[in-house]
Parts: structure tokens; C-alpha cells; sequence
């Protein structure tokens, strides 16, 4: 079966997020994240080539098309498309989650899909299981994003919350944030369990979340007090608390 016009459009539409909220899908695209994705995730939709078709368990798929590399060119959101690209039903949110002995990220607002992607796969390789996203936090399914997950959506959780209902409801836990008059996050005691909020790239943490975290954390630059940029990327950011959180807890 080749891939139709329909199809094709019906696939190109998933750019945008009016689209996958109302068919509740997204697209995943390259050989190691949908063969990831595959594993836990209900696919509607399997467009590859005739390799990729041989090399996996094909049982669980409603449709497969096996396509030619120009068919996938067509379809691709990749400017170098690769041997498979998958429409997959996005999951139900899991609103009883309640935060007890894990160590929990918090994301205030994060608008770059790149940086959402690459925050997910950072809490995947820590060993963060689940991300609370406040609702004007950039859509995980985004194609940018899933992208930039590098396959961690198989493995990480992420909802979208009421950001500061979800942490008064949570008060009772650490509640960690990276501010610029935040204490020196190598000279504080730090638990292995807790909510580590991190904010929007221009803004930061909103004051209304400010006021709910109880441990405030700040990343010295070094050497101390010599002028450097302003501040830093917020998934790199991430990447280092959470290293730190890490660490200590070894």
C-alpha cells in the first residue's frame, strides 16, 4: 500500500497543535525512537520502509504503509528524514499521581520545544519519572520536542497542572527552585525526594510559584563573582541540579 494523499495530509496536519489535539495523536519519527515508542505506546500509524518493516514486531500497529525513501521525504518533518516515521495515540494523563519519595521535576512555563525535549530526556537519564507541567508549558508533542526527547517519552510522564495548586497541595514535600537570590545549591542540604521547579527561559520562575518553593537554590558561576553571562539555558540548568541531586544521593 502506498501512502495516500490523505494520509499525507492527514500526517502533515500533526505539525500543528489544534490538529493533535483533536485527533489525540503525534508524530514520532527515526528508527530508535518509534522502536522505543513502540513498546509502550498504541501506534495508529506505521510509515517505513521495507528494512524497517522487517526488523520489528508489527502485531500491535492498526496501519502499516511500506513507502519508498521519497514517499517518507513527503511526509517527514526532518530535513533528513530516516527509515520510519509513526503516528502515535497520545496517552491519558495520570492525575493521581501523587509525589511521595521520588525526586519530581516541575516545569514553570517552558515555551522552547527544544528545551521541553531535552529537559525529558535529562529526567530520563536521572531517573526523574514523572515532570508537572504548569498548561502554558509548551506541548510535549510538539514534533520539535518529541525530537529532542531522543525516544525518553517511552520512560517519563508528563502533565499538565495547575502549577501552584499542584504545589500547595505538595507543601508538605521540599519544594526546590533555582533563584538568583537563592543559597549557593553546593553549601545546602539536599534531599533525594522533593519538587525541583524550574522556570521560563526569559522570565524565570513566576513570583506566584515563588512564594510556594521552600528551598531556594542558586548555581554560583564561576570563579565567584566574576562577570559571565547573565544566566544560563534552562535545560542546562536542569542538567546540573539534577546531577547534584544525584550525586548526593549515591
Amino acid at each position: 500500500m502506498s501512502l495516500s494523499k490523505n494520509k499525507l495530509k492527514y500526517i502533515r496536519s500533526l505539525k500543528e497543535k489544534k490538529y493533535r489535539s483533536e485527533y489525540g495523536t503525534f508524530v514520532a519519527e527515526g528508527n530508535k525512537m518509534v522502536g522505543e515508542l513502540l513498546t509502550c505506546m498504541k501506534c495508529q500509524l506505521l510509515v517505513a520502509t521495507k528494512d524497517f518493516l522487517q526488523e520489528i514486531d508489527i502485531r500491535n500497529i492498526e496501519e502499516i504503509v511500506e513507502a519508498s525513501d521519497s514517499e517518507l521525504s513527503q511526509a517527514s518533518f526532518l530535513k533528513t528524514p530516516q527509515q520510519v516515521l509513526a503516528v502515535f495515540y497520545q496517552p491519558q494523563s495520570d492525575n493521581d499521581i501523587k509525589p511521595d519519595s521520588e525526586l519530581y521535576l516541575a516545569l514553570d512555563g517552558i515555551q522552547d520545544p527544544g528545551n521541553l525535549g531535552t529537559i525529558i530526556r535529562l529526567a530520563d537519564w536521572y531517573g526523574i519519572k514523572h515532570i508537572f507541567c504548569s498548561i502554558d508549558t509548551a506541548d510535549i508533542y510538539n514534533p520539535k520536542t518529541v525530537q529532542a526527547t531522543m525516544g525518553a517519552l517511552a520512560r517519563v510522564t508528563i502533565n499538565y497542572v495547575d502549577l501552584a495548586a499542584f504545589l500547595q497541595e505538595n507543601e508538605h514535600l521540599p519544594i526546590y527552585g533555582t533563584l538568583l537570590d537563592g543559597e549557593n545549591m553546593y553549601d545546602q542540604d539536599i534531599t533525594p525526594n522533593g519538587i525541583i521547579v524550574m522556570g521560563n527561559e526569559g522570565n524565570g520562575i513566576r513570583p506566584e510559584i515563588e512564594k510556594l518553593i521552600n528551598k531556594k537554590l542558586y548555581i554560583p558561576n564561576y570563579p565567584v563573582g566574576q562577570a559571565t553571562s547573565e544566566s544560563l539555558n534552562v535545560a542546562i540548568a536542569t542538567a546540573i541540579i539534577c546531577a547534584e541531586f544525584r550525586r548526593r544521593s549515591m
